[in-house]
């Protein structure tokens, strides 16, 4: 159980690796996975915030679509896409080529970016609520404030909503710090690292770690996506 002190104006060190098994959640893909693929392509005619991109090292999940004129980009967790290739598919059986990593920072910050390059898949600006509950338009960014509302969606757990509670914080991974982030009281679970995180239309982050579960109770941090936009020249759209 990771342990937090805050202090008002400085960054909040977390002296543990918080998340447990939430960074399994970037797990290589293991085995063929050959019954999964007509599924997979069928679902791939759009890649959404909160749908998977695959490479021959791993899967990860889409925080926000971005735009840099006519360039299009998929945002990542940094430390998922670092242990993953350069090229990211569509589909899990990796037939349906959608683009490749542009960029990538951790430790220090949590993110990545992929290039789109494929042109049979759509890359909407909207972010998936999970099974049966439709999508959300996202149209801004912007930075986060405690007290706020927010919610995000998880691989694992779906929509789960919550208030700020502080930012400017900093996780010690074991392997390296990240500072900058911010925590809600929404509960996060294995496999949501990587899902977005928005106040009503406003992307706010993507989940990088967490404490707890959705059962007994947790909270949940984020990088913040407007530093990020800004370092590769990105908007919302």
């Amino acid at each position: 159980m990771a342990r937090t002190r805050s202090y008002r104006l400085a960054p909040v060190a977390v002296h543990a690796v918080v998340l447990l098994a939430l960074l399994l959640g970037w797990t290589t893909v293991l085995g063929p996975v050959a019954e999964a693929a007509p599924r997979e392509r069928a679902a791939a005619l759009a890649v959404r915030g909160g749908d998977t991109l695959y490479s021959a090292g791993a899967r990860c999940t889409v925080g926000f679509n971005a735009r840099s004129g006519s360039a299009e980009y998929a945002l990542l967790s940094g430390r998922c896409a670092q242990t993953a290739g350069t090229t990211w598919y569509a589909d899990a059986a990796l037939t349906v080529p959608v683009g490749v990593t542009a960029g990538s920072s951790f430790p220090g910050n949590d993110y990545a970016t992929v290039r789109y390059t494929g042109t049979t898949v759509a890359r909407p600006g909207e972010v998936s609520l999970g099974a049966g509950a439709g999508t959300r338009d996202i149209t801004a960014a912007a930075h986060p404030v405690v007290g706020q509302s927010v919610c995000h969606v998880g691989r694992t757990t779906g929509l789960r909503c919550g208030t700020v509670q502080a930012v400017n914080l900093t996780v010690n991974y074991g392997g390296g710090s990240v500072s900058g982030l911010f925590r809600s009281s929404a509960c996060s679970e294995p496999g949501d690292v990587g899902g977005p995180a928005f106040s009503g239309t406003t992307a706010l982050g993507i989940i990088v770690a967490g404490s707890g579960n959705c059962s007994s109770g947790g909270f949940t941090y984020y990088q913040p996506v407007v530093e990020w936009l800004s370092v590769y020249g990105l908007s919302i759209y």
